[in-house]
């Protein structure tokens, strides 16, 4: 196996890691799932975090910043393999996935530490509005991840579908980005984690 091959097999492994972190701060123990909109009423987000362990909260940021981190491996991996064929794309995936790593890791943990602190306060009107707060002057963190991901993401959907790599067309549709358009509204915990698990699962098998 080869170093591009080999980087892709540990994205994957990241990714699926990063899903399950992404799944501990979303279920509940008790079949409940946290959802952004209940943040609008305390009574329903108290409802949902009463039973949520701090210690799932805590395994979710420290696991979740490896995988991050493996991740960026498989986009560097699609770096090394890009710039037989097209150095602009090459350096935009590489820009787009040190976003997505660099941000994504503060934007991870960030998501945990509100969490972590509103049920560790007492899931309180106060805590909601100060985790309210914290995400609001976070906010950046999450905006530049999502950037950096679609620029990788479109740069590579780019070059395959124009038959700019060795890659057949169709496999376009193997990208992050389009997958995640398409499952996101089945609301399921970890769904880019999922999707990007998916994505790199295709190269490995086609490159």
């Amino acid at each position: 196996m080869n170093i591009i091959k080999f980087l892709f097999l540990v994205a994957i492994v990241g990714h699926i890691l990063c899903g399950i972190c992404d799944c501990l701060i979303t279920y509940v123990p008790g079949g409940k799932k946290f959802d952004i909109k209940q943040m609008s009423d305390n009574s329903k987000m108290a409802e949902v975090f009463k039973d949520m362990p701090l210690r799932n909260i805590t395994a979710s940021m420290i696991l979740g910043v490896a995988a991050i981190f493996m991740v960026f491996g498989g986009y560097y991996g699609i770096y090394l393999w890009m710039r037989e064929y097209s150095s602009t794309s090459s350096i935009l995936i590489l820009i787009g996935a040190a976003l997505f790593a660099t941000f994504g890791v503060a934007h991870h943990v960030f998501c945990g530490v509100a969490e972590w602190f509103y049920v560790r306060f007492g899931l309180t009107e106060d805590a909601l509005r100060g985790v309210i707060e914290f995400f609001k002057s976070t906010a950046s963190t999450m905006i530049i991840c999502y950037i950096g991901m679609a620029l990788a993401g479109v740069a590579l959907f780019i070059s395959v579908v124009t038959g700019t790599t060795s890659l057949p067309a169709w496999a376009c549709i193997f990208n992050a980005i389009p997958l995640t358009l398409v499952f996101t509204p089945l609301r399921i915990g970890g769904t880019g984690n999922w999707c990007g698990a998916i994505m790199f699962a295709a190269l490995l098998i086609l490159c």
